[in-house]
C-alpha cells in the first residue's frame, strides 16, 4: 500500500478532498464591517486561499444572531439577507474545485451559562437549526458546529461551568438535539463537522465527548481547546502532556482523540511548516492538519509546502 502523505486525497462521503491541509475557520475581522455582511475583500481572500490548492476550507465563525457575535465585525447568518453574500463565498471557493464548509457559532454567556433561562437556550437552538438551512441554501458542502473555545456550546459541554438542573444540564444535550433536529439536511453531498474542545476540562472528558459526538452521526471532528481547568497556570492546559511530543498540546489532544473514534479527525494549533504537517499525516496521527495563522501571514503557504515536500523526495 502506498504511503500516505499530506498530498494524498481523501473522501468524506461524496466530498472529494485533494489533500490533507485544511484552512480552519479564521475570523477575518479586518475584512468585515460591523453589519455582519460578507465583503468583496472577504470573497477575494477565500478565493486566494482556494486558488493556492488547500484541501478543504472551513469558512469562519458565522453568528446565528446579532447578540451572539464575539465582536461587532463578524459575519452573520441570522436571516435570509445574508444568503447572497455567503453564496458568493461558496461559489468563489468552488471555482477552484475546493470543497468548503461553514462554521456556525454563538458566543454565549461564558461562566454565567447556568443562569440563562431554559427558554432562551430553546430559542438559540432554533436559531442554529435555521442557520443550518440557510447554510445549505448557500451551496456549502457542509457545516461545522462551533463547540470549542469557551463559546456557547463549549460552555454547555463544560463540567466546570454548566451546573444547570434542567435538560440543558444533561451531558451534550444541546449538541445532540441540534444534530437530531437537522439530520434531514445531511446526505452524501452535505456533511456535518464539529469543532470540539479536547479539554472539557480534561483530555479524558474530550475523549468521552468525541465518542458520544461520533455516535450522534458526525462525519468529521475538529479538535481544538475548550474551557480549561483554571488550576493549570502554564500554557499547557492538560495533564500528562508527553515531554517528547514535538508540537503543541492542542494538536496532541487531536492525536489522542483520533485513537478513540472511527471518523476523520482534523488537528489544529501552531502548525507553521510542511514538515510538521507531514509528520502528523505520515505517522497516521491525524487525518487532516489545519493551518490557520501561517496561511494568513503567508498566502503562498501551499506553494512553499509543495516545494519543501518535493525537495525531501529528491534528496
Amino acid at each position: 500500500m502506498a504511503k500516505i502523505n499530506i498530498f494524498t486525497d481523501f473522501k468524506i462521503k461524496n466530498i472529494h478532498i485533494k489533500n490533507r491541509i485544511v484552512l480552519p475557520p479564521m475570523v477575518r475581522f479586518s475584512l468585515v464591517g460591523n453589519d455582519g455582511y460578507v465583503t468583496e475583500d472577504l470573497i477575494e481572500w477565500y478565493g486566494m486561499i482556494a486558488k493556492s490548492g488547500v484541501g478543504l476550507i472551513i469558512v469562519e465563525a458565522t453568528a446565528v444572531e446579532e447578540i451572539g457575535k464575539l465582536r461587532e465585525n463578524q459575519i452573520g447568518i441570522w436571516n435570509d439577507s445574508f444568503i447572497e453574500g455567503l453564496t458568493k463565498v461558496a461559489n468563489e471557493i468552488h471555482k477552484y474545485d475546493i470543497p468548503c464548509m461553514i462554521q456556525i457559532h454563538h458566543a454565549g454567556f461564558k461562566e454565567k451559562i447556568s443562569e440563562v433561562p431554559e427558554e432562551e437556550l430553546d430559542r438559540i437552538l432554533k436559531l442554529f437549526e435555521e442557520a443550518f438551512v440557510r447554510a445549505k441554501k448557500c451551496g456549502f458542502d457542509g457545516i461545522e458546529i462551533h463547540g470549542a473555545h469557551t463559546y456557547l456550546i463549549s460552555q454547555l459541554n463544560s463540567k466546570l461551568w454548566n451546573k444547570r438542573k434542567d435538560k440543558y444540564g444533561e451531558y451534550l444535550y444541546f449538541s445532540k438535539k441540534l444534530i437530531e433536529n437537522t439530520k434531514y439536511l445531511f446526505d452524501d453531498n452535505f456533511i456535518l463537522g464539529y469543532r470540539m474542545g479536547g479539554n472539557e476540562p480534561e483530555l479524558e472528558d474530550g475523549i468521552e465527548n468525541a465518542k458520544l459526538l461520533e455516535s450522534y452521526g458526525l462525519d468529521v471532528l475538529h479538535v481544538s481547546s475548550g474551557v480549561p481547568n483554571p488550576e493549570y497556570k502554564k500554557q499547557v492546559k492538560i495533564d500528562n502532556f508527553p515531554k517528547n511530543f514535538p508540537l503543541d498540546w492542542i494538536i496532541y489532544m487531536g492525536t489522542e482523540i483520533k485513537k478513540h473514534v472511527n471518523i476523520p479527525v482534523i488537528g489544529v494549533s501552531k502548525i507553521k511548516k510542511e514538515n510538521q504537517a507531514s509528520w502528523l499525516i505520515e505517522n497516521n496521527l491525524l487525518d487532516f492538519v489545519a493551518v490557520g495563522k501561517a496561511m494568513i501571514s503567508q498566502d503562498k503557504w501551499m506553494e512553499k509546502a509543495r516545494k519543501d515536500f518535493n525537495k525531501k523526495l529528491s534528496n
